[in-house]
C-alpha cells in the first residue's frame, strides 16, 4: 500500500440491519487468535452470555463485556443510562490497557450513538491505534467518523428473519 497503513493496522465495520455483524466479526476474532494474534473483545450493549465468547476466551482473547443484568438503552432510566455509560466507558479502558493486535468493539455504533459509551475516547481508541492493531466496529448505524476511518465496510441488511413470524432467539444461533 502506498500510504503505509499496512503497517497501522486496519479499520473494519459491520453494519447494517442484518444479522450476522458481531459473527462476522468473532470470526475474524477466531482467524486472528489461530494465527497467534493478541485478541481483545469488547462488548458494549451485551450481558455476557453471546454463545462465542467461552470459546474465544479458551483460546486466549480477552473479553469485556457489560452485566447481566443490562437493560436495552429505550428502557433505562436517566440514572441507568448513566450508570450503563460509566460501566461501558470503564470495560473500553481496561481493554485499552492490555497488549493486543486485534481489537473488536462489537455494537460500538449502538453505544455511540445513544451516548452509553464515551464517543470521543472510542473515536481515539479507533484512530490512534498503535501500530499493527486492527480494530473491527460493528453495530446498525455507524457515526460519519466511523464510517470515514474504515477500510473495510460491509454492510448487512436483513430481507427476512424467523422474528418477524413470532420465532424467539435461539441458543447457539441469534446468542
Amino acid at each position: 500500500m502506498e500510504d503505509g497503513k499496512e503497517n497501522k493496522g486496519l479499520v473494519h465495520l459491520y453494519h447494517g440491519t442484518g444479522k450476522g455483524k458481531t459473527t462476522a466479526a468473532m470470526g475474524l476474532a477466531l482467524r486472528a487468535l489461530g494465527q497467534g494474534l493478541q485478541v481483545t473483545v469488547v462488548q458494549f450493549l451485551k450481558d455476557g452470555r453471546s454463545g462465542e465468547l467461552e470459546p474465544l476466551k479458551k483460546l486466549g482473547a480477552r473479553v469485556y463485556s457489560g452485566p447481566g443484568s443490562m437493560k436495552f438503552s429505550w428502557a433505562q432510566t436517566e440514572r441507568e443510562r448513566r450508570e450503563t455509560r460509566i460501566a461501558q466507558t470503564a470495560l473500553l479502558e481496561a481493554a485499552l490497557e492490555e497488549p493486543c493486535d486485534l481489537l473488536v468493539l462489537d455494537e460500538a455504533c449502538g453505544a455511540c450513538r445513544t451516548g452509553l459509551v464515551d464517543e470521543e475516547l472510542v473515536k481515539r481508541t479507533v484512530l490512534s491505534r498503535p501500530e499493527g492493531r486492527e480494530v473491527v466496529l460493528t453495530g446498525r448505524e455507524p457515526a460519519s467518523w466511523m464510517r470515514e476511518a474504515a477500510d473495510y465496510i460491509t454492510r448487512m441488511d436483513g430481507e427476512r428473519h424467523p422474528y418477524e413470524r413470532g420465532v424467539a432467539a435461539r441458543r447457539g444461533v441469534e446468542f
